[in-house]
């Protein structure tokens, strides 16, 4: 047993001095796709955004980017609320079902395509809360709604990948329906944003046997 410690230690050790080798919460042993958002201060509303395959050696190693991204209107906390305007700062994965308003482009992972009458609940008193629900066009859906529904918008959400903040296990009230997805030209309410194509080539790329992770924080 002290050999192999030993032994992984000097792995470790071996790997390169990079971002996602040097996260202070290491990516879950089974990943083996990234993304990195760093913002450079906890009130900017832009970072940047990279991706980065695990190795053989179990090292990372980047794979793309960077990306300038957009966070939430107030910047980036641990300890995010609902309707608080900030992106999540931590370690999380990514769902295993991406969403969009306009067809397919290509991922690997289940797509849903949105119309009219999708919603994520943002309703913490809902048993539903933080999850996506199919309600349909014109039905009065059975939690409180702050925001229209997501066939809304077509622009923002053209594509996006969903990010599995508060939901192992859901906690009421600590926030909901944090994506990656396309930028629009300001701030988020607290997701991340990527401008079109660069997007896609994330959705893309990501692979849903690699157990993709996105880690999101600020760089001091």
């Amino acid at each position: 047993m002290l050999l192999a410690v030993q032994l992984a230690t000097i792995a470790v050790a071996a790997c390169p001095a990079n971002l996602a080798n040097d996260l202070a919460t290491p990516a879950d042993a089974a990943s083996r796709q990234l993304i990195t958002v760093r913002a450079s201060t906890a009130r900017s509303t832009y970072a940047t955004t990279r991706t980065w395959v695990r190795g053989e050696d179990g090292c990372w190693l980047p794979e793309g980017g960077p990306y300038t991204a957009r966070v939430g209107k107030n910047g980036v906390r641990v300890n995010r609320r609902e309707g608080d305007g900030s992106t999540p700062a931590g370690l999380f994965r990514i769902g295993r079902t991406m969403y969009g308003n306009s067809p397919n482009p290509g991922v690997a992972f289940r797509y849903v395509r949105l119309r009219c009458g999708d919603w994520w609940v943002e309703d913490s008193k809902s048993p539903a809360y933080n999850t996506f629900q199919r309600v349909g066009c014109g039905r009065r859906p059975p939690f409180k709604v702050t925001t229209p529904d997501m066939s809304t918008s077509p622009r923002a959400y053209a594509h996006l990948a969903v990010v599995e903040y508060n939901m192992h296990p859901v906690v009421p009230g600590r926030g909901s329906g944090i994506f990656l997805h396309v930028q629009i030209g300001k701030a988020t309410s607290g997701c991340i944003s990527l401008r079109r194509p660069a997007l896609l080539r994330v959705l893309r790329w990501l692979a849903p046997a690699s157990r993709p992770e996105i880690s999101i924080g600020v760089d001091s």
